[in-house]
């Protein structure tokens, strides 16, 4: 079956770049209607123009920090405001950090905690009427560091591990709602997300994504758009009757040890 979103309103946070970007511009080339959120202004915009360009239907953008109740509340209001209705949630908005329980302390967990799960939990809260009016449904971006253990992923993998079982949670109460909840898990993925977590100069990246390409089954990394089209197809009615699951796209990072992956040193 042909995917197509014409009509269809679809909000992703983190839009600004990385697989929020990804995800966006695929969205856009189906025909939706679309609220981007993120908070880099600049960044955000360049994404919405670039997603204009692909079918003439210009974005709404939204700057807002999904960490805070008011940023939150400002996404929810204006993209109802706008659009009258909403069929796709994508909560990918997410931080990490790079820390261990030795060296961590309460504000990188608080930090972590209310984006990457408090920030959802919220949004999701606000937009689930609107969502079983259209009877639409909900794609969280999770991560293998909910299911994998390596040293570092303090606390990142806890709150990734969480939106797991949230989306379990919501996917139960929601589905005689004739609302669909499901989870992506990417592996690593080409962003700016482990250069922000770590300091890596793009040389450094580049160096550390070819290291970790050797220890993956399949022998590469993700791109934003591999994560994209399984995002769009979760969403789709291909997966009509598909709910509360978890797929995972990481070229089977996950059958192999992550210790070595693990190459920025904790200070």
């Amino acid at each position: 079956m042909d995917v197509d979103f014409t009509n269809k309103v679809v909000l992703v946070t983190g839009a600004s770049a990385g697989i929020g970007e990804s995800t966006a511009l695929l969205f856009a080339k189906l025909g939706a209607k679309l609220s981007l959120v993120g908070r880099n202004e600049a960044n955000l915009r360049a994404v919405a123009a670039k997603c204009e360009k692909q079918k003439g239907v210009k974005p709404l953008a939204i700057v807002a920090d999904l960490g805070t109740d008011e940023g939150v509340e400002k996404t929810a209001k204006q993209t109802l405001d706008h659009f009258k209705r909403l069929d796709v949630l994508v909560n990918n908005a997410a931080i990490g950090a790079r820390t261990n329980i030795m060296q961590t302390d309460m504000a990188t967990f608080d930090e972590v905690f209310r984006i990457d799960v408090r920030g959802v939990y919220n949004l999701t809260r606000l937009l689930v009427p609107a969502l079983i009016e259209t009877k639409g449904n909900i794609v969280n971006i999770s991560s293998v560091a909910a299911t994998m253990v390596a040293v570092g992923s303090l606390p990142y993998g806890m709150a990734k591990a969480a939106l797991d079982h949230f989306s379990r949670l919501i996917a139960l109460e929601l589905a005689p709602k004739g609302v669909r909840v499901n989870t992506v898990s990417p592996g690593i993925t080409v962003s700016d997300f482990v250069k922000r977590m770590t300091g890596y100069s793009e040389a450094e990246y580049k160096a550390w994504l070819a290291t970790s390409s050797q220890l993956i089954p399949m022998g590469e990394v993700c791109q934003g758009d591999d994560i994209a089209r399984m995002i769009v197809h979760l969403a789709s009615e291909n997966s009509r009757l598909v709910t509360g699951t978890t797929v995972v796209v990481d070229g089977g990072i996950r059958f192999t040890s992550t210790s070595n992956l693990i190459t920025q040193q904790i200070k």
